[in-house]
């Protein structure tokens, strides 16, 4: 056995296998959920004595019709896209701001504010909810999709500031000073030149804050009610108290993950490369 043949053995046990099963073991419980999600209803349960069944006899869209036709679960996707969108855009102008004037300018207190914005993230969020909760009721405005908004923007935004300032770090301040002597200011050197370097590190910020909006559920389910239900709490009143309609919950989940899948595919590049920029200093 020559020296290739060993080392392609080599790779496949120690490199290309265990690559495989940690694929598999992430991946398995997605694929387990689509494959319940297309049975009939009771098409996965195993009675005594019968044999286990990795796939339905008989596929079926049934679940994501009665999904969209009696449950109103397209409103629940509104509900879930109109708050984290928005959620997204108002955390993304208050720490694109913030962490430009944290990178760019030496000013009293900015080491104390800056390891206050770590010092937050130590504590649970939920610590937030009861006053949020009577800030919300004194200003008339729970269940509707601004208190979802300014809530998620309260815990979103001192996290987000602390990244993108380490994105804005890795810009030369060379380039703020070119265009200054260029004839613009600090702002029309921000928006011309800086945030469009900083763009994929920006775009890293918009996605984390639009995936936990997305996510979110215990502000979603204690801020809002009737007229405002995001995903997460639909899906959480799918759970019966003496039974669980598994293919039901299961299509609702699949149909939540779609829209962030495709947003990843559109703009997977600028998040991977998002991803690293504030790493490497220039």
């Amino acid at each position: 056995m020559g020296y290739e043949e060993r080392n392609s053995i080599k790779r496949l046990f120690t490199l290309h296998l265990p690559v495989l099963v940690i694929t598999l073991f992430a991946i398995g419980p997605y694929i387990w959920s689509f494959i319940t999600s297309i049975s009939p209803p009771g098409g996965m349960r195993v009675q005594a004595g019968e044999a286990i069944r990795y796939f339905p006899e008989s596929p079926t869209i049934f679940n994501y019709v009665r999904l969209f036709d009696r449950i109103n679960f397209l409103q629940n996707l509104v509900d879930s896209m109109v708050v984290a969108t928005f959620a997204m855009l108002f955390g993304l102008s208050l720490s694109l701001t913030a962490s430009f004037s944290f990178s760019r300018f030496r000013f009293p207190g900015r080491k104390y504010f800056m390891l206050q914005f770590l010092v937050i993230n130590m504590f649970p969020v939920v610590l937030l909810l009861i006053p949020l909760f009577w800030i919300m009721g004194r200003m008339g405005i729970t269940d509707t999709y601004l208190a979802l908004v300014l809530a998620y923007a309260t815990f979103t935004i001192p996290f987000s500031t602390w990244m993108m300032t380490s994105f804005f770090n890795a810009i030369p301040k060379s380039l703020d000073e070119q265009a200054q002597i260029d004839g613009c200011n600090r702002f029309q050197a921000m928006i011309r030149i800086v945030i469009p370097i900083a763009m994929p590190g920006i775009v890293a910020t918009g996605i984390y804050i639009f995936i936990t909006a997305w996510n979110e559920f215990v502000f979603a389910s204690v801020l809002t009610g009737r007229s405002v239900q995001t995903i997460p709490v639909a899906l959480q009143r799918m759970v019966g108290q003496h039974e669980i309609a598994w293919e039901l919950l299961t299509a609702g989940s699949v149909v939540s993950a779609l829209p962030v899948i495709i947003l990843f595919f559109f703009i997977q590049k600028r998040l991977i490369s998002g991803m690293t920029a504030g790493a490497i200093k220039s």
